[in-house]
C-alpha cells in the first residue's frame, strides 16, 4: 500500500511525507513546485512533477504505485491574496480538488485525507469553535475549502470512498529534528515573518490591525505545530484503513494567541529586539478563531505533545537557520 500526497513538496505536505516514511509507509509525492521544492521531499519518496488536475497523470500514479489512500494538501493559502483573485483560488483550491477526487473514485482509492481551514467558519469569537458551528467563510480561500469539503461529503455518499476533512487553524513551527520546515519565498505565515524578522532577513514586521475586539486589539490565533497536524493525519489514516467513517474535526490546541504575543514570544526565545510597524487591517481577517479539537482526541486517539508558542517559535527559528545555510549553498 503507498500513500500519495499531492503538494508533498511544499511546507505541510514534505512533513507529512517525512512522518509517513518514519510510520514505515511507501509514499508518492505529486507536487508541480510552484511554491514546494524538490529538495524538500525526503529522498525515500517517490516525486513526480504534476498538476492534480492532470487526470491521466493522477491516474497512472495510483495504479502503477498501487496507491491506497490520498492525503491532499495542494492549493493555494494566502487569505488577502483570495480576496484580490477569488477565481484562481476556485480553480486552484476548488475545481482541481473536484479532479483529484473524481480520479480517485474512478481509480478505486478507498481513503481520502482532505487538508481543509479553520477560514470555514468566519469570525468565531474567542471562544472555542466546535466542528457544528455555523459556517461563514469571510474569504474566497475559506470558500474554496468548505466546497471542496462539500464535494467529498457528496462523492463519499455517492462511491466507495471514505473520507476525513481536517479543519487546520494556524499551523507553524518545523520539524523538530531540522529535516524540513516553512521554506517559501514571501510567505505571509506570522510566526514565519516574525523569525524572518529576528533574524535579519526582512528590515521590519507590520502587524495588521490594532484595533480588533480582543484583548489587546491585534488579532488572535491558535497556533498548532506542524509536527503535531501532521500526526494527526497519520492517525487518520489509521482510522480509515481501520474501517472509521467519514469525519470532519478541527486541529489545534484550544487556546490562542494574540499577534503582540507572538511577536514577544518571538523576541523572547531569539533574545533581540526586531523592528514591528502597524497597519490597517487585511481583508479577509477574522478577529478571532480558536479550535475545539475535542473530537479528534476521541476520534483519532490524537495527543499532541508540541504545545507551546515558545516551542514552537523556537523550531521555526531553527529552521530559519538551517534555510540560510541551505539557500547559501545552492548559490555558492
Amino acid at each position: 500500500m503507498t500513500v500519495l500526497v499531492t503538494g508533498g513538496a511544499g511546507y505541510i505536505g514534505s512533513h507529512m511525507v517525512w512522518e509517513l516514511l518514519d510510520a514505515g509507509e511507501e509514499v508518492v509525492v505529486v507536487d508541480r513546485l510552484s511554491t514546494g521544492f524538490e529538495w524538500a521531499v525526503a529522498p525515500e519518496a517517490k516525486l513526480v512533477v504534476g498538476d492534480i488536475a492532470d487526470s491521466a497523470l493522477i491516474d497512472s500514479v495510483i495504479r502503477e504505485n498501487g496507491v491506497d489512500a490520498i492525503i491532499h494538501f495542494a492549493g493555494s493559502i494566502i487569505v488577502p491574496e483570495s480576496v484580490a483573485d477569488p477565481l484562481s483560488y476556485y480553480e486552484n483550491n476548488t475545481s482541481k480538488t473536484r479532479t483529484l477526487i473524481d480520479t480517485a473514485v474512478r481509480a478505486g482509492v478507498p481513503h481520502f485525507i482532505f487538508s481543509s481551514t479553520a477560514a470555514v467558519y468566519g469570525a468565531a469569537g474567542l471562544e472555542p469553535v466546535r466542528e457544528d458551528a455555523r459556517l461563514a467563510p469571510e474569504s474566497p480561500y475559506g470558500l474554496s475549502k468548505l466546497m471542496s469539503e462539500w464535494m467529498l461529503r457528496d462523492a463519499a455518499a455517492a462511491h466507495s470512498l471514505r473520507y476525513t476533512a481536517l479543519r487546520y487553524f494556524n499551523v507553524a513551527g518545523a520539524d523538530p529534528r531540522g529535516r524540513t520546515g516553512q521554506s517559501t519565498p514571501g510567505a505571509t505565515h506570522l510566526i514565519k515573518v516574525a523569525s524572518e524578522t529576528a533574524l535579519g532577513k526582512r528590515n521590519s514586521m507590520q502587524v495588521f490591525g490594532t484595533d480588533y475586539p480582543t484583548p489587546d486589539g491585534t488579532c488572535v490565533r491558535d497556533y498548532i505545530h506542524v509536527s503535531d497536524l501532521v500526526a494527526a493525519h497519520r492517525l487518520a489514516l489509521q482510522r480509515l484503513r481501520d474501517g472509521g467513517g467519514d469525519l470532519v474535526a478541527n486541529c489545534g490546541y484550544g487556546h490562542g494567541y494574540s499577534v503582540l504575543q507572538v511577536v514577544d514570544s518571538v523576541r523572547r526565545v531569539h533574545g533581540r529586539e526586531f523592528e514591528v510597524t502597524v497597519g490597517g487591517r487585511r481583508a479577509g481577517d477574522p478577529p478571532s478563531i480558536i479550535a475545539d479539537a475535542g473530537l479528534a482526541r476521541r476520534e483519532l486517539g490524537w495527543v499532541p505533545t508540541r504545545d507551546d508558542l515558545d516551542a514552537i517559535v523556537g523550531d521555526a527559528l531553527s529552521w530559519e537557520q538551517i534555510l540560510t545555510g541551505k539557500n547559501s549553498a545552492r548559490s555558492a
